[in-house]
């Protein structure tokens, strides 16, 4: 019941008002009569000397079925007159017989009786018509319900016995009195639960999801799934009943909202202050799976105890996504504590901690200079790290590709497999670097299979920098020529894509570059044109220079 449902009216002399209802009451003498008709909802009955009473026919129906038929004698009540015809009631004659047997049953200890029935008629601003299930009624007083009248139409009640009026054949209860005198009593077996440090047993009443109700006596309290065990919040359908036998301890009352708050857990000891002294971080312990969330797993300790296996600590596999994937419920696992906070009832283990670092296994198996093959799990925009077994390395930009300014985005994707070069291993930082370019031929590589040192080349100026300019050579191949080695070519006359000459001065295949002089291209040319004033003594330098010159 809420307080909603309480409606405390005026209270009124309950004597008075039952006089008022037979007011017009002759005698109530009982008289045999007979059924002379029955018409619709009315039936006629001959009380004597040609006189007819009249009664409705629910007077006389039991279950929707009539009782009785023309012809029948049947005892009525005399209870006044209606004009000239007397008003009648067989159903006060049965009601009477239930009276009188209620009384006689309970005549020591009226007052201490608690009735329990339907409420089967309202009076407005009066009160309701309780019926029992032998078919006695009783009337409550509104004052004396707690009770709205507005649906309580049919509603089954408790009440207790407030007084009886033999004259009248009326019993009077209260369902107020009986809240009232539950309430003192609770308050005071409470009371003694509370000042009770020991545990208490009792009985579950009732299981739900947030808890289990538990009857200590005839007093409920809750015990909150919070506080059934030590694990922390559990499903109490896991482990009770409903009619199960369990030993409690009381840890709250709310008088005002009528609330016991009940504990499982607090009955029992602390298995936290027990491993107080006898764990610590570090420590290898056995545990059970218990549980699984999308974090991680709980794992039991056998003691009441639940730590967390957090998803991270459960491998070295860093794509691991699901703790289902490596584990099972029920599994026997060995885990090194890593977090122990008893007073806060926080215990953290690791699974991974107990096994080899795959780091530290790939690097007794793999050296700088392997290669081997791997997929690619991550794109980003300086790279893509690729997993080698249980690691992951760097194949950075730079080292997916001779062909400058190209990014691992744009040339693979998440999957692909590739062939690598491991060209670092970083020990203290765990860090593995990868290049696919050391395991094919650079452009310069290709270009000094076909020229050498001294060879001349022509190619398209490139760009122009503080330094010197760059020269096409060849696809992803540039030549430098350094400010330095520019001989008669000066900055002015420099022009991007114009065609130039010049000589072959240096090949660096592992940085892919190569380095070019128009100032030696110059001298070799001096060189030719001495060689040949040598072999053509008819021809003079002037000649061959001024050939050049043209």
């Amino acid at each position: 019941m809420g307080i909603e449902d309480i409606e405390i009216g005026e209270d009124f002399d309950f004597e008075q008002m039952l006089n008022e209802s037979f007011e017009n009451a002759e005698n109530n003498s009982v008289v045999d009569g007979v059924i002379v008709e029955i018409s619709g909802e009315n039936v006629s009955v001959d009380v004597g000397q040609k006189v007819e009473g009249r009664l409705h026919i629910s007077e006389i129906t039991i279950g929707g079925v009539v009782k009785y038929k023309v012809g029948d004698t049947i005892p009525v009540v005399l209870t006044g007159t209606r004009g000239e015809k007397p008003s009648i009631s067989h159903k006060k004659v049965l009601q009477k017989e239930k009276f009188d047997s209620f009384v006689k049953e309970h005549a020591e200890d009226l007052e201490n009786v608690t009735i329990e029935g339907k409420i089967v008629s309202i009076k407005p601003r009066g009160g309701f018509i309780i019926e029992d299930d032998n078919g006695c009624e009783y009337f409550m007083p509104m004052a004396q319900s707690y009770l709205k009248a507005q649906g309580a139409l049919g509603k089954k009640v408790k009440a207790k016995v407030l007084k009886i009026n033999e004259a009248q054949n009326s019993i009077i209860v209260s369902r107020k009195k009986l809240i009232e005198e539950s309430k003192v009593e609770k308050d005071s077996k409470v009371a003694e639960f509370l000042n009770t440090d020991g545990p208490i047993n009792g009985t579950i009443k009732k299981i739900t999801s947030y808890g289990m109700f538990v009857d200590l006596g005839g007093i409920d309290g809750l015990v909150n799934y919070n506080e059934i065990s030590y694990k922390g919040p559990v499903n109490p359908s896991n482990y009770y009943n409903e009619g199960d036998e369990v030993t409690v301890k009381v840890l709250s009352y709310d008088k005002t909202k009528q609330h016991l708050s009940l504990s499982v857990k607090a009955a029992l000891s602390n298995p936290w202050e027990e491993i107080r002294d006898e764990l610590e971080v570090g420590d290898t312990i056995t545990v059970t799976i218990s549980n699984f969330e999308s974090y991680g797993a709980f794992v039991d300790l056998g003691n009441d105890i639940e730590g967390l296996l957090h998803i991270s600590e459960i491998s070295w596999n860093k794509n691991l996504k699901n703790p289902k994937d490596l584990l099972t419920l029920g599994d026997e696992v060995n885990v090194e504590v890593i977090e122990l906070d008893v007073d806060k009832k926080r215990l953290r283990v690791s699974l991974k901690n107990l096994q080899e670092k795959p780091f530290a296994k790939f690097t007794k198996e793999h050296k700088v200079g392997d290669i081997i093959k791997g997929k690619v799990a991550t794109l980003t925009e300086f790279g893509a790290f690729v997993t080698l077994g249980d690691v992951d390395g760097l194949l950075h930009n730079e080292e997916a590709s001779w062909e400058g300014n190209v990014k691992c985005k744009n040339l693979y994707k998440k999957g692909d497999e590739v062939e690598v070069k491991i060209i670092k291993i970083d020990r203290e930082k765990e860090n593995i670097s990868l290049s696919i370019k050391d395991i094919t031929d650079s452009p310069a590589k290709r270009f000094q299979s076909t020229h050498k040192i001294g060879d001349i080349v022509k190619g398209t100026i490139k760009d122009l920098k503080d330094f010197g300019l760059f020269i096409k050579i060849e696809d992803n191949l540039d030549g430098l020529v350094r400010n330095e080695d520019f001989g008669p070519l000066k900055p002015e006359d420099i022009e991007i894509g114009k065609e130039i000459e010049a000589v072959v001065v240096n090949i660096d295949t592992n940085r892919n570059r190569v380095r070019l002089s128009i100032k030696r291209l110059e001298q070799q040319q001096e060189r030719e044109i001495l060689k040949s004033v040598n072999d053509d003594s008819s021809m003079t330098l002037g000649d061959l220079l001024k050939d050049q010159i043209k």
